[in-house]
């Protein structure tokens, strides 16, 4: 008989960790706290390290039915509008690292997770279901739903989000750090783009304070706009209004280059809604007790919330997920020694993807001589410094 799996949480992170744990031979009970399995309008970019397991999976061809390949990655000025530096991708990125460098739909990924989980007997999802807490004892780990239902199972994996209730329990460390970074999101449909406004590039426009990330998904007939500027979030993190207000972005923007300002005025003639977000995060994890603890562990954003200077948000959760999936083969160790090997396999990586983000969101959002210093560096070395072999190579 099959060991059980409980998963808090059925976002990107706990859709692939359900994945993982099928192909571990494992049962799966995954609760999800929305009436219904969705995700908002936004991107995701994923490297070939992401990618390489996406196709461990067997999800290639799904895969490349819905995402774009941009054929560079681009930095510019985000005031004067000049290209800084290129990395071109396509060809180059799977001739280096075994696999290409995509950008997808959030909506399209997890849509794409969820039909690999879909009719399998071993798995059983429940909408409308939060677990809101647990407890442990004799080698049986029992949940807490907010129906007030009591589950038994083998092993709890939290990827219950930034505000996870399992890590609440598990650590009691508070809730995660507000920034003082906003982020205003936007989808746009290309064809309603005027032709220069169009992209098959990821680009990201670096400006003081500031920055902005554009680039093609659903197979380019989409763009995806980020813009992240400095200033004080909202005062109820919990209940408030996610709208944006064009013309407080376009304040923000004041003094950047013609081309992004307007991009971002197109977007409601486009199809797009901005939409805000606070980012928030934690310091880089320090040890593995941090991700995993008896029986209960912790994934993706739950474990490990990190800014998205980097963009790889989403990948560090497909990464934590393959990871889960060695450990919970293990079949000849106890689950609680299983878990441990999953969080000493990943959370020094985990803590060097969050520093890294750390100091390029610090490096995006220059001033004075440190942003005259990361332009020059970029018009003489370009793709040498853009370049990320130890990420995308997969090693720590």
């Amino acid at each position: 008989m099959n060991k059980q799996v409980l998963i808090a949480g059925g976002g990107i992170g706990g859709l692939a960790a359900a994945i993982a744990a099928v192909r571990a031979d494992w049962d799966v009970r995954l609760f999800e706290r929305a009436t219904q399995f969705s995700e908002v309008g936004a991107g995701i970019q994923l490297g070939p390290n992401v990618v390489r397991r996406l196709q461990a999976w067997g999800l290639q061809r799904p895969l490349q039915k819905v995402v774009a390949s941009p054929t560079a990655l681009r930095a510019c000025s985000a005031v004067s509008g000049r290209e800084l530096g290129r990395l071109p991708l396509g060809a180059d990125m799977v001739h280096r690292y075994g696999a290409s460098y995509v950008t997808i739909h959030r909506a399209d990924l997890h849509q794409l997770l969820l039909q690999a989980l879909q009719d399998l007997p071993a798995v059983h999802l429940n909408l409308s279901q939060t677990v809101t807490s647990y407890a442990e004892q004799d080698g049986v780990i029992t949940i807490r739903t907010s129906s007030d239902k009591l589950i038994e199972g083998d092993a709890l994996i939290g990827a219950d989000g930034v505000r996870s209730a399992v890590r609440a329990q598990m650590l009691g460390d508070g809730p995660p750090r507000v920034t003082g970074h906003l982020a205003y999101r936007a989808m746009v449909h290309q064809a309603q783009l005027p032709k220069r406004l169009r992209t098959s590039e990821v680009t990201a426009w670096l400006g003081p304070q500031l920055h902005a990330i554009q680039y093609p998904v659903r197979r380019g007939e989409l763009q995806n706009l980020v813009v992240i500027v400095q200033g004080p979030p909202p005062d109820d993190l919990d209940h408030w209004d996610h709208s944006a207000n064009l013309p407080d972005l376009l304040q923000h923007l004041k003094g950047t280059c013609s081309y992004l300002q307007d991009l971002i005025q197109h977007v409601p003639d486009a199809g797009g809604e901005w939409r805000l977000w606070p980012v928030a995060d934690r310091v880089p994890v320090s040890s593995s007790g941090q991700m995993a603890q008896g029986l209960v562990a912790l994934l993706g954003d739950a474990a490990h919330p990190m800014r998205p200077y980097l963009a790889q948000g989403a990948g560090m959760a497909i990464e934590d997920a393959a990871e889960l999936q060695s450990a919970l083969s293990m079949h000849d160790l106890d689950v609680s020694l299983r878990l441990r090997r999953y969080a000493l396999n990943r959370w020094q990586r985990n803590a060097r993807v969050q520093e890294r983000s750390l100091r390029n969101g610090r490096i995006f959002h220059a001033t004075g001589v440190m942003r005259w210093g990361r332009d020059l560096s970029l018009r003489a070395l370009g793709g040498r410094i853009m370049d990320v072999p130890w990420l995308y190579e997969g090693s720590l």
